[in-house]
C-alpha cells in the first residue's frame, strides 16, 4: 500500500498544471496537465477548463470530453473550427441552467484516434477476416490507413478511469461520484463515450453522443459494424434510468448515414424502458458532420446532462 501511495504521489508531482497561454478562452480559465505518463496509452495533452469563480471551497461536476484540441480555440485547430465549449458553458452557467462543472479535454493522437475510439468488444466480435481487413486495408482518405495499430479502446478507457480521473479528483475540487461524472464526444468520440458508459456504469452517470459514427468506417452498404454495436448494446446497456444518454445526428455529409442505425438504437432504448428524463435522441435538419454543427447545438446535450436536479 505504501508503494502504491508513493507511486501515485510521484504521478501527481510529475503532472504539473500550467496555464495554457496559446489557447484563448472567452470564459473560465484553461490549464494543461503536462507530461501525463500512462501505463495504457501514449502520452497526450489534457486541458482542464475551470468555470469563472472556480474555488476549492466548492465542489464541481466533471465532464470528460474527447478530441480535446478541438474544444476551445478555432485559431489553433486543423480545420479552423471549434466546439466553443467555453462560450456555451459560460452562457449556461450565467443563466443558471446547469450545475457548475469542470471540463476535461483529452486530446486525440491523430494517427491513433480510430484505434483509441473504436469500441473494442464490438470490434472483437466481428469475424476475424473482417477484423484483419479493417486493420490492414481500411482507408480514411486516399492511401491513409484508418487503423495504424490494433484497436486499443479498452486501454484508452482504463487510462481515463484508473489514471486520469483519480488525478482530476485529487487536484481539483470535484464531486467524484457517478452522479456527477459525465463523458461526451462526437463521431467516433460518440461511440467511445457510449462504450465508456456501458463498460463503467459505476463511474459515469451520463454520456452525450453527438453524430455517433455507427457505421465505424465510411460506408453503410454491406456493413456489419452497426449490427455488432446493436448486439453489444443489447447485452451491455446499463439498466433503464440508472444513467442519462443523449444521442443526436444531422442530415448532411457523414451524418446522413446514421439515421437507420440510430432508429435501431432508439427502439432498443424504448424496449429497455428508458424515460424522457434519462434518454433523448434528436435529429437536426441541415446539420453536417463538423465542429461548427456541434457548436451550434452543444447547449442542448450540456443541459441534458448537467441540468440542475
Amino acid at each position: 500500500m505504501a508503494r502504491i501511495f508513493l507511486l501515485f504521489s510521484f504521478f501527481l508531482i510529475a503532472c504539473q498544471a500550467t496555464n495554457v497561454s496559446d489557447i484563448q478562452v472567452v470564459s473560465g480559465t484553461l490549464e494543461r496537465l503536462n507530461d501525463i505518463k500512462s501505463s495504457y496509452i501514449s502520452s497526450r495533452p489534457v486541458d482542464v477548463w475551470l468555470p469563472d469563480g472556480y474555488s476549492s471551497s466548492k465542489k464541481y461536476n466533471v465532464l470528460y470530453m474527447h478530441d480535446g484540441q478541438m474544444l476551445f480555440d478555432s485559431t489553433k485547430t486543423w480545420n479552423k473550427q471549434e466546439w466553443g465549449i467555453d462560450e456555451t458553458m459560460g452562457h449556461l452557467l450565467r443563466e443558471k441552467r446547469i450545475e457548475e462543472t469542470i471540463i476535461v479535454g483529452i486530446w486525440n493522437v491523430s494517427e491513433q484516434r480510430h484505434a483509441d475510439y473504436f469500441p473494442q468488444k464490438p470490434f472483437e466480435s466481428l469475424a476475424k477476416n473482417l477484423q484483419d481487413s479493417l486493420l490492414n486495408r481500411a482507408k480514411r482518405y486516399g492511401d491513409q490507413a484508418l487503423f495504424t495499430q490494433p484497436v486499443s479502446s479498452d486501454n484508452y478507457l482504463r487510462f481515463i478511469v484508473e489514471e486520469l480521473k483519480p488525478l482530476i479528483d485529487t487536484r481539483y475540487s470535484t464531486k467524484s461520484s457517478k452522479g456527477h461524472t459525465f463523458i461526451a464526444g462526437s463521431s467516433m468520440g460518440g461511440l467511445i463515450s457510449l462504450y465508456a458508459l456501458c463498460e463503467y456504469p459505476q463511474i459515469f452517470g451520463g454520456a452525450a453522443c453527438l453524430s455517433t459514427h455507427w457505421i465505424g468506417t465510411f460506408t453503410q452498404e454491406n456493413n456489419p459494424i452497426p449490427g455488432v454495436f446493436i448486439d453489444y448494446l443489447s447485452q451491455s446497456l446499463p439498466l433503464a434510468n440508472t444513467c442519462s444518454l443523449y444521442f443526436d445526428y444531422g442530415t448532411e455529409t457523414l451524418d446522413s448515414l446514421y439515421s437507420i442505425s440510430q432508429q435501431e438504437v432508439d427502439s432498443l432504448m424504448r424496449s429497455r424502458g428508458y424515460d424522457a428524463r434519462h434518454w433523448t435522441t434528436k435529429k437536426y435538419e441541415g446539420h453536417d458532420h463538423s465542429e461548427n454543427a456541434w457548436r451550434e447545438r452543444m447547449h442542448i446535450p450540456l443541459q441534458f446532462l448537467l441540468q440542475k436536479r
